[in-house]
C-alpha cells in the first residue's frame, strides 16, 4: 500500500476566482471518508468501504459534454454530436458563476497527476465541492509524494461542483448539468452532476487531444498487462466485452484497466492511478481481484446495501453500479505502471449475431478498419426497445472521449503496427452456434485459452495450412488452437445451417458498411480496404 503523508501547504484559491473558501487540502482517504460520513453523504459497508449515491446522474451524460471552440481547437476537433462546441464567452461567464457558487464554501482540493511516464506527466489540481468526489480523485489519479508536492505546479485544473445547476437559457448548456473542456484556459468545468466518472473522463478526453497533437503519443481506451518476459499485451473493448476480465491474469502483471498512452519510444504507460470497475453481478468467484479490492479506501457508487452487505445483483438504482479504488488494492500490478515491447493487441467484441470468428488475426488495414468501427452488439433487455441483437459501433472503442477524427487515431495505430511488428487479433467474446436467444455465449475458458495461445506464440505466423480466410469478413481464423475444440473456431460450423449463417453474416457486414460511410471521406484507401469485402443485398 502506498504510504500516506501529513501534508501542510497553504495557497489561495483566489487565482481561480474562488474567494473566502475554507480549503481542505490533500486530505487522506480516511479523512475524506470520515468527512463524507459526517455530512451524511455516504454509508459504510461491512467491509469498511464507503458507499455513495451520485444522485440524479448515475452515468456520463454524453450530450452535455462540450469543448470550447477557440484558436487551439477550431481546426483540429472533430465537431459533431460527440464533440459539441461551446463559445469561449459563454464558458467564461459560466466559469465565473461556478466559482462564485463555490466561494465562501468548504472545498476539497487535491494535487495529483496523470500519465505514469514522467516524460508525459500532466499535473492536475482538482477542486471538489464534496469530500467523496475528492476521494475519487485520490483513487483515480496518480499520487505525488510529499517531496513532489512542495513545488507542485498544476497545468490543468478540474473544478467540480455537483450542486451547481446551470440555466440553459442563459448559460448555453443543454440542461442544468455540464462537463466542459477549455484547452486555452486548461480547465475541466463540471457542474450539476455527482457522477464521478465525469472527472476522470474529462482529463482522459483532454489527454486524447494533448498527446497526439502536442506530444506525438498515441492515446488508447484500453487495458494492458505485461508478462514475465516483459511482453506487453493491450486489450481494447467496449463495455461488456471482457476488457477487465481478460486483462486481469494471475500470470501477468496489470499495467492498467482503462486508459493508456503508447509513446514514440514504444513504451506503454497508464494514465491513471486506480481502477473504476463495474460491479453489476460481481462475485468473488467470477472477479476475485476486483472483489478483493473493495475494502477501506474504495468507493462504491449507487449500490444497494442490506444490513451492511452489498447486493451486487440489485440494479434498482442503475445497471451502472461502480467501484473506484487505487491500483495498489490489486496485488499483481506493474510498478510503475509502464510496459515495454508491445507484442499483441486484442480487439474484443461481443458479437450477439454469433457470426464472427472467436479469434482471428488482422492485417494492418483490417486492424485500422475495425479500430475505427469499434463494433460490439446490444442484446435484448439491455435497453428499452431492444428485442433482438443490434449492432453498436463506437469509434476507436471509445468515441465519447476522442476529440480528433477517428481516422487520425487509426493512422497512428497503423504506423505503430508497422514500426513494431505487433500482432492485432479480433476476439469475439459473444455468441456461437446462432445469435443471442438461439446460440450460447462463448465459454470464458475457451476465450482465455485463445488469449493464452497468442501470448505463448502457439498460433504462429499466418499460413494457409494454419489459417482459413473467412469468406465474408476476410479475416484469418486459425484452424486449431490449444485448449479449444476445432469446431468452436469456425462460427459457420457451429450453426449447422449454412443459409441462416450467411444471411446473418451479410446482415452484419451491411451494418459495418453503413456505419463506415461517415468515415470514408477521411479514411485513406489502405483503411477502406480493411473492411468486409462481401455484402448482402
Amino acid at each position: 500500500m502506498e504510504p500516506l503523508y501529513p501534508i501542510t501547504k497553504t495557497f489561495s484559491l483566489k487565482h481561480y476566482g474562488i474567494n473566502d473558501a475554507t480549503m481542505r487540502y490533500q486530505l487522506s482517504p480516511k479523512e475524506l471518508q470520515e468527512e463524507a460520513l459526517q455530512k451524511g453523504q455516504g454509508q459504510l459497508t461491512n467491509s469498511g468501504t464507503l458507499a455513495v449515491n451520485t444522485g440524479e446522474f448515475t452515468g456520463r451524460s454524453p450530450m452535455d459534454r462540450f469543448i470550447v471552440k477557440d484558436h487551439i481547437t477550431k481546426d483540429k476537433i472533430w465537431w459533431g454530436d460527440i464533440n459539441i462546441p461551446f463559445e469561449p464567452a459563454a464558458f467564461d461567464a459560466l466559469y465565473d458563476k461556478v466559482t462564485d457558487y463555490l466561494s465562501g464554501k468548504e472545498v476539497f482540493v487535491r494535487d495529483s497527476y496523470a500519465c505514469a511516464d514522467p516524460e508525459y506527466r500532466l499535473n492536475i489540481r482538482v477542486i471538489n465541492e464534496y469530500p467523496w468526489s475528492n476521494m475519487f480523485a485520490y483513487n483515480m489519479f496518480l499520487r505525488p509524494t510529499n517531496e513532489e508536492l512542495k513545488d507542485f505546479d498544476p497545468e490543468w485544473v478540474v473544478i467540480n461542483a455537483p450542486g451547481f445547476m446551470a440555466d440553459p437559457k442563459v448559460d448555453g448548456t443543454r440542461q442544468h448539468n455540464f462537463a466542459i473542456l477549455n484547452f486555452d484556459r486548461k480547465v475541466a468545468l463540471i457542474g450539476g452532476t455527482g457522477y464521478t466518472g465525469e472527472i476522470k473522463k474529462g482529463i482522459f478526453s483532454a489527454l486524447n487531444f494533448i498527446l497526439p497533437v502536442q506530444r506525438d503519443c498515441f492515446p488508447m481506451h484500453c487495458s494492458a498487462n505485461i508478462g514475465e518476459e516483459g511482453d506487453t499485451a493491450i486489450f481494447f473493448g467496449l463495455s461488456g466485452t471482457g476488457k477487465t476480465t481478460l486483462s486481469t491474469d494471475p500470470k501477468r502483471r496489470l499495467i492498467g484497466d482503462d486508459e493508456h498512452g503508447w509513446t514514440k519510444e514504444n513504451t506503454i504507460f497508464n494514465f491513471e492511478g486506480g481502477c473504476y470497475a463495474k460491479v453489476i453481478d460481481l462475485s468473488a468467484e467470477k472477479e476475485p481481484e476486483i472483489y478483493g479490492a473493495i475494502k477501506e479506501g474504495a468507493i462504491l457508487e449507487n449500490v444497494i446495501i442490506k444490513d451492511g452487505e452489498v447486493d451486487y445483483a440489485d440494479t434498482s438504482i442503475t445497471q451502472n453500479t461502480r467501484v473506484s479504488y487505487p491500483i495498489y488494492h490489486i496485488e499483481n500490478i506493474q510498478t510503475p505502471s509502464i510496459g515495454e515491447n508491445p507484442k499483441n493487441i486484442f480487439f474484443l467484441t461481443a458479437d450477439a449475431f454469433g457470426v464472427m470468428p472467436p479469434i482471428s488475426k488482422l492485417t494492418p488495414s483490417q486492424a485500422a478498419y475495425h479500430f475505427i468501427s469499434g463494433y460490439t452488439a446490444k442484446v435484448a433487455g439491455t435497453e428499452a426497445g431492444v428485442v433482438e441483437p443490434q449492432p453498436s459501433f463506437s469509434a476507436c472503442f471509445g468515441a465519447p472521449f476522442m476529440p480528433l477524427h477517428p481516422a487520425e487515431y487509426a493512422e497512428m495505430l497503423i504506423k505503430k503496427m508497422k514500426d513494431t511488428g505487433v500482432n492485432v487479433w479480433l476476439v469475439n467474446t459473444g455468441w456461437t452456434g446462432g445469435p443471442y436467444g438461439v446460440g450460447s455465449r462463448i465459454k470464458l475458458k475457451y476465450t482465455r485459452a485463445m488469449i493464452q495461445a497468442v501470448l505463448n506464440g502457439d498460433l504462429g505466423l499466418y499460413s494457409y495450412d494454419d489459417y482459413h480466410i473467412h469468406s465474408v469478413f476476410g479475416v484469418a481464423q486459425p484452424r486449431t488452437c490449444p485448449g479449444v475444440p476445432d469446431s468452436v473456431l469456425s462460427p459457420r460450423a457451429t450453426w449447422n445451417d449454412d443459409e441462416a449463417y450467411y444471411k446473418t453474416a451479410f446482415k452484419l457486414t451491411n451494418a459495418f458498411r453503413e456505419n463506415f460511410k461517415k468515415f470514408e471521406s477521411y479514411a485513406n484507401e489502405e483503411i477502406r480496404r480493411g473492411g468486409p469485402q462481401r455484402y448482402g443485398f
